[in-house]
């Protein structure tokens, strides 16, 4: 999702700490942890914005690490939910979809949102979801 104003978008700068280090976005941590190369990785994650991260994992798409699919979602996951354990507002946004399937309605995208045609995978909207249990079940146990 790369709408700025969602809070639930990776792309929505909304900062956070993970792995002892600042993102800008979850998007840029997305990004980063594509290589395993430390001078590149830090390089996106210094980089303006997330429209600007993803740009330059684009540009060195061919060092990406070899397990990158098995993984990506996961790190999505992982991001996602740091950033909504910052940021309590954004935790409620995303609990107060409850009741509703969050559908990522990318154009372009088959993997991460529906595509044009609503065949897509929508692993974003997976990814948000599953997010959202888990927060729902921190609560529980609180």
């Amino acid at each position: 999702m790369t709408d700025l104003n969602d809070p639930l978008s990776s792309f929505a700068a909304f900062a956070f700490e993970l792995d002892n280090v600042r993102w800008l976005t979850v998007e840029h941590y997305y990004q980063a942890m594509k290589f395993n190369n430390a001078a590149l990785k830090e390089r996106i994650r210094l980089s303006g914005d997330a429209a600007e991260a993803r740009r330059l994992a684009k540009w060195h798409f061919w060092r990406m690490r070899f397990d990158w699919k098995r993984i990506r979602e996961t790190v999505m996951t992982r991001a996602t939910y740091i950033k909504c354990m910052t940021y309590p507002d954004v935790a409620k946004r995303l609990l107060d979809t409850v009741d509703n399937p969050i559908i990522e309605q990318s154009q372009y995208d088959y993997f991460w949102g529906r595509g044009r045609d609503g065949r897509g995978l929508n692993r974003f909207g997976r990814v948000l979801m599953n997010v959202r249990n888990k927060l729902l079940t921190d609560c529980q146990q609180q």
